[in-house]
């Protein structure tokens, strides 16, 4: 790869950063080549620099003392009834917006909460109050939750509220996986000790659903997009300012710490200014995307490709192989960009796993491409994969899978070796977590070219994303 090109991508992937970090935090939508007619969407948690909020949130004033604590912390219901923890006198108040089954959520409640208490709530510098955004395109049991949640706090203990939140985190794993959720939400809040007539009328009225909807709403007009959030507020002049993902705890400390001295957090700076080369990740840079010598199909960041690793444009495609969105990419639309772009030599083409919890066989199906791949089969794994979707969404899908290998004359020891060992399953999840600070759903393709970086959000038809590429191809002047 030329040094141009090289040069071209750091500059790209500047931008992009820039761009996605600071269009979530806005809530503006990052500027895609076309909008898209279907895409499937998880919780974006990238976490760019504070932003300032607009001051149109509620006060959350409290006007009673609380009666009430929880792991020895102060606890309450402010004036408008949202549950908090910690001094209604406290100068900085934290507002949580969290989804109950986001696993970043859960990660900021296992890994940083506690600091934050131990530091800075039980000192009365702090008070958090909590704030429902469930996002049920990606988590379809987290409504139930923060439904069950709310019931338990219709009862009027806000010491009863924070033991189910916590709860809910702690055995997020078991009641997320449930087909219903019901029987499980009812059983926690038994063992809290609510009144179960009055929890469940309370579920069934129905009535919860428009208090969650009235907090998506508060934190959509934040530019809230992702879980978790928290909109910082001075309480003494109002001012507020916004910081997005499950961030480690000197983040946290670095902006309250600010804030009480009366200072202004640092603001995002201009994108060129904003990222350098320690920002960019490994697969992104012209050293990452080199082929491996060592791996045929691999680059070096260890992603599989096609196509003229010297291209001038770069798409690289997060996929999800049971998302029915992307199914509908590889067989109606993919075919025609292949024959097109890529044999063609003007693009390159890297493929990156995506696989969300809503399809549980999807990161078994990444294992399975990728033991296909060392034995140079990934691209025919691929394709069956795709293909046959329902014959392998099935609660254990390793018979269908190895009969896929079987199929392609894999050498069935070394694929059942290198499915059980789980260095296969690392490399899926190794995607993911690249993809999750930057990717909205899948598919989702990002474009490379030029030093701009550009986003495809969905499956597209092919005449709109050939019309895409084609509109990109111009612009590199080929």
């Amino acid at each position: 790869m030329s040094q141009h090109v090289r040069n071209l991508f750091q500059s790209v992937w500047i931008r992009l950063c820039a761009t996605l970090a600071m269009g979530l935090v806005l809530g503006a939508c990052a500027t895609p080549l076309i909008q898209p007619p279907s895409v499937e969407t998880p919780a974006g948690d990238p976490p760019p620099p504070p932003a300032a909020a607009q001051p149109s949130a509620p006060a959350f004033a409290v006007s009673a003392a609380p009666t009430e604590t929880h792991k020895g912390i102060p606890v309450g219901f402010t004036d408008e009834g949202f549950p908090y923890r910690g001094s209604p006198d406290a100068a900085i108040v934290m507002v949580e917006y969290s989804d109950y089954e986001c696993p970043f959520c859960a990660r900021y409640f296992v890994q940083t909460e506690p600091a934050l208490n131990d530091n800075f709530v039980r000192s009365d510098q702090v008070r958090v109050v909590f704030r429902d955004f469930p996002i049920p395109q990606l988590h379809p049991n987290a409504f139930a939750a923060h439904v069950a949640a709310l019931c338990v706090a219709e009862q009027g203990s806000a010491a009863s509220f924070w033991q189910m939140h916590d709860v809910l985190f702690q055995t997020q794993t078991v009641w997320s996986n449930l087909p219903d959720p019901a029987p499980h939400l009812v059983q926690l809040a038994e063992e809290i000790g609510v009144d179960r007539t009055r929890f469940d009328d309370c579920v069934a009225s129905g009535a919860m659903e428009a208090r969650i909807e009235q907090s998506i709403g508060e934190g959509r007009s934040l530019g809230i997009t992702g879980t978790p959030s928290f909109n910082f507020v001075r309480a003494a002049t109002a001012d507020q300012f916004l910081m997005v993902g499950a961030q480690p705890f000197d983040q946290f400390a670095g902006m309250i710490t600010t804030l009480a001295a009366g200072e202004t957090p640092t603001q995002a700076q201009e994108p060129e200014q904003q990222a350098g080369d320690a920002a960019i990740p490994f697969w992104a840079t012209a050293d990452g995307l080199i082929p491996d010598p060592d791996r045929p199909g691999y680059n070096v960041a260890g992603d599989l490709y096609r196509g003229n690793p010297d291209a001038k444009v770069v798409v690289i495609e997060f996929s999800d192989f049971q998302c029915p969105f992307c199914r509908r990419h590889v067989i109606e639309t993919q075919p025609t960009l292949d024959e097109t772009f890529v044999e063609t030599g003007l693009v390159m083409w890297v493929f990156k796993h995506f696989p969300l919890n809503i399809h549980p066989q999807a990161e078994a199906a990444g294992a399975a491409a990728e033991c296909a791949a060392d034995q140079l089969k990934f691209w025919a794994m691929h394709e069956l994969l795709f293909e046959h979707v329902e014959a392998w969404s099935i609660s254990d899908p390793s018979a269908v899978l190895r009969g896929y290998a079987e199929e392609l004359a894999l050498d069935l020891a070394q694929f059942d070796a290198c499915m059980a060992d789980g260095e296969a399953l690392a490399r899926v999840r190794s995607d993911f977590t690249d993809g999750a600070p930057f990717v909205q759903g899948t598919p989702a393709f990002i474009v490379l070219f030029n030093g701009e970086g550009r986003i495809i959000p969905g499956a597209l038809p092919v005449d709109r994303f050939t019309e895409a590429l084609d509109q990109v191809l111009a612009e590199t002047g080929q």
